[in-house]
């Protein structure tokens, strides 16, 4: 027979080995895409336009559903809205993987409006089940998404290019992963569904959030931070190719850049959660990003794996911190919840803009010059963002202030 205290310990080492996987099905979908776009457009003989869109889709959905998601889980419970998004999740990339446009485009969406429940949810269930090891959980959350992420980046192409399976199965390949996170979250929504409520001292509504400077500010971080992410996902591989490097290769880099935020998505949350003003780790962050861009603009392409470190430090230790101060911002769960829908809506939709953007930049100069140096002004920005969220106050004093 197990002791009170066993079971309580393995029910804590279910409830941590659930957000693991589930965190792991956030990011590898989307990541697996963009080294084998090529054969998706030839296989669906689709325009580079529609190829390109396929790309925008999820981070049009999250835009579009981060607002809604703190309100459905209210309704129906952290728990079982997490288990139906991952569910949905296994749904849209089979749907994904049959092979016709329709369908890719159905399923992109699909797993856009999936992964967006995940994204808003997991860091608030982190606060409202592991209060007192924010920064460690956390830093498993990223770690978790990062992880995967390098890995859909890396094998994708092998999988396309070396097996009967195709760019199909390599796409498809990601329902075993979300199905088996279905599973391991079944004992989570057995139990009694759990609703915090917000103490009246500090009770604000999810809209009042927006009159505060503070929402604002971790709102572009998440926006230009998610920016930098997804355009370089889209465009670095080409960038390493006009520069001399294999297409392979340059799939790899992408790869090695997403492994290299590993141990900042681990260590930042951390550090963060220890710290009362997080500024040092803005200004941290934002020296490797420059780092990697200025030697991408004017280094020597034998040192691009130097390059692609650094970007990913940097990568790492932007998203990190961004996922952090969603908790360290709010008072509560669901507050961290509505401040992490906010920002993720706005700033999700800012990053759509990126690939497009920035491709475009590039067809209208002819080279990446330009678009370079766009990537470290962003940067800038990007400090000038952090600066003003890394220091230690509360989104729901300064909206009880100005409704004062």
């Amino acid at each position: 027979m197990l002791t009170t205290q066993e079971k309580n310990k393995s029910t804590i080492a279910l409830l941590v080995i659930g957000i693991i996987f589930i965190s792991t099905t956030l990011r590898a979908p989307l990541t697996a895409v963009g080294p084998i776009i090529s054969y998706i457009r030839d296989g669906l003989e689709i325009s580079n336009v529609l190829a390109g869109f396929i790309t925008t889709i999820p981070l049009l959905a999250f835009a579009i559903v981060s607002p809604f998601v703190p309100k459905i889980a209210r309704r129906f419970g952290m728990e079982m809205t997490l288990f139906l998004a991952i569910l949905l999740l296994a749904i849209g990339i089979v749907i994904r993987s049959l092979g016709t446009s329709f369908f890719m485009l159905l399923g992109t969406a699909l797993i856009g409006v999936a992964i967006a429940f995940g994204n808003v949810l997991v860091p608030s269930f982190i606060k409202l089940k592991f209060p007192l090891q924010l920064g460690l959980m956390t830093g498993l959350f990223t770690v978790s998404m990062n992880l995967s992420a390098g890995i859909g980046a890396g094998i994708s192409y092998p999988i396309t290019n070396g097996t009967m399976y195709g760019w199909q199965g390599a796409l498809g390949f990601w329902a075993i992963l979300a199905i088996i996170a279905c599973i391991i979250w079944l004992p989570q929504i057995k139990k009694k569904q759990i609703v915090v409520s917000v103490p009246k001292t500090n009770a604000i509504k999810a809209k009042s959030i927006l009159k505060s400077p503070l929402t604002w500010s971790i709102t572009l971080c998440m926006g230009l931070q998610s920016l930098i992410f997804y355009t370089t996902a889209a465009w670095i591989p080409e960038i390493l190719q006009t520069q001399g490097m294999e297409a392979e290769k340059s799939g790899w880099m992408l790869s090695i850049m997403q492994f290299a935020q590993l141990p900042m998505t681990f260590l930042i949350p951390i550090l963060a959660g220890r710290f009362k003003d997080q500024r040092i780790l803005v200004l941290l962050f934002t020296i490797f990003y420059l780092i990697g861009f200025t030697g991408l603009l004017y280094g020597d392409i034998s040192l691009s794996l130097l390059w692609m470190i650094a970007l990913g430090l940097g990568g790492g230790a932007s998203f990190g911190l961004v996922m952090m101060f969603f908790s360290l911002r709010s008072r509560t769960p669901m507050e961290a919840a509505d401040l992490s829908g906010v920002a993720q809506s706005i700033g999700y939709l800012l990053a759509a803009v990126g690939p497009v953007f920035f491709g475009f930049i590039h067809d209208e100069t002819g080279s990446w010059h330009i678009p370079m140096i766009l990537f470290m002004v962003t940067v800038v920005l990007l400090f000038l963002a952090g600066m003003h969220a890394g220091r230690d106050r509360f989104v729901s004093e300064e909206v009880l202030l100005e409704d004062m």
